[in-house]
């Protein structure tokens, strides 16, 4: 009995290693086909917040890490600079939405030199389907409604959902998703615009 549970023991063992050794090595070698699908993704999404127009360098490479900022992000977020024949052009931004329905809602935010919206998308969610996914461009296209907007100080209140008085529209049976997602839109371009100079003297560091 005891040669046999020591039998079946060895055996188990034997598997789990082979098993453990397969999905380590699985993952080798997937590793690079899975970045360089990321990099496509990150590409795809940077060229639709930035227009192909407006720079000639790759998006994705050009990535700075910034500071945190509280009215933002409490974390340091990455960032992607557009240049032109070397001179910087655009920025997209990476941010969150911490106070959405269901969780945070992580948003990149496209913008020129003037801190004017080129475009803006929403990365990922946990949102109410039917309800609050409709920040998703495949739903509706409420997300345009940012482009060529920007923050000043004459039209602060004017950064709201129609429901507080501002000029955005909100979802039938969910505004606190689109509440949310203006707030950090707006406080996203009041950053850039507050910190320019420092944001584009940023060393480019988590670029691949």
């Amino acid at each position: 009995m005891l040669n046999a549970m020591k039998k079946n023991g060895g055996i188990l063992a034997i598997f789990a290693v082979a098993s453990t050794a397969l999905v380590a090595l699985t993952n080798w070698v997937t590793q690079d086909t899975i970045l360089e699908q990321q990099q496509l993704d990150l590409q795809k999404t940077l060229n639709q917040v930035i227009p192909k127009s407006m720079h000639d360098n790759q998006l994705y490479a050009s990535c700075m890490l910034l500071p945190s900022q509280t009215t933002v992000t409490p974390n340091p977020m990455p960032a992607y600079l557009a240049t032109k024949e070397g001179k910087p052009t655009a920025i997209a931004i990476e941010t969150y939405a911490p106070d959405g329905y269901n969780g945070a809602i992580k948003i990149i935010v496209g913008l020129d030199m003037n801190g004017i919206i080129t475009s803006s998308r929403v990365l990922a969610h946990n949102e109410t389907p039917g309800l609050g996914d409709k920040i998703e461009t495949r739903k509706t296209k409420w997300i345009f409604s940012f482009d060529n907007k920007t923050v000043t100080d004459d039209n602060q209140s004017e950064w709201a959902v129609r429901k507080d008085g501002g000029q955005f529209d909100q979802f039938t049976g969910a505004t606190i998703t689109p509440r949310a997602v203006v707030k950090a839109i707006k406080n996203t371009v009041v950053y850039f615009k507050e910190n320019k100079e420092t944001i584009l003297n940023q060393p480019l560091n988590c670029g691949k």
